[in-house]
């Protein structure tokens, strides 16, 4: 479980390093910052959707269709994602696919996110810390669940980026915009 204590890297738009604060700071001051995030699908293409638990410290209670979390200072992308995937889901050997970079700025929540896909199918063990439920879904379900339970903000954001990527990306990589959709480049 993640700690008010743990640094994080402050940066600026471009992605670079700029100072340090910790967890707690972070969310107070609602400060730039790096995170990451993963779809988890199994091999029937379902999503792993969980309802977070009452103690987190951002969106107590709600559900997410990701795997999210703070990227700590120093350390890459990757290595956040993989951390993650092992910490919430118990998953330690997926090689997690890079599909875009998505910049989050509202009142609540201030970060840009590495977002990945994971396909995963040993077992999954919930850190009950974290999640208090937790399921695949297919897709068509999980679409039903937004208009039935409470997501996290920045995770329907991004999910519905996800979907309009997935959906307008040509043959050669980009979507319809030009923005490349399959291998951004990332810091970190």
């Amino acid at each position: 479980m993640a700690s008010a204590e743990e640094v994080v890297d402050l940066i600026d738009e471009e992605d670079r390093v700029i100072g340090r604060a910790r967890r707690r700071q972070v969310r107070a001051q609602n400060l730039l910052h790096r995170e990451v995030a993963a779809l988890v699908r199994n091999r029937r293409g379902e999503v792993y959707v969980h309802r977070r638990t009452a103690t987190k410290d951002i969106y107590p209670s709600l559900y997410d269709m990701f795997v999210a979390g703070v990227v700590t200072s120093g350390e890459a992308y990757e290595e956040a994602i993989r951390r993650e995937l092992n910490e919430e889901l118990g998953i330690d050997r997926a090689e997690p696919a890079l599909l875009f970079m998505h910049r989050y700025d509202r009142p609540d929540n201030n970060f840009l996110a590495a977002i990945f896909e994971v396909r995963w199918e040993g077992p999954v063990h919930p850190q009950p810390e974290e999640i208090a439920w937790g399921e695949f879904v297919p897709e068509r379900r999980l679409t039903a669940l937004i208009g039935e339970q409470a997501f996290v903000p920045d995770g329907l954001e991004v999910f519905r980026r996800y979907l309009e990527a997935r959906t307008s990306k040509g043959p050669d990589g980009l979507d319809q915009r030009g923005l490349r959709v399959d291998r951004p480049r990332i810091r970190g």
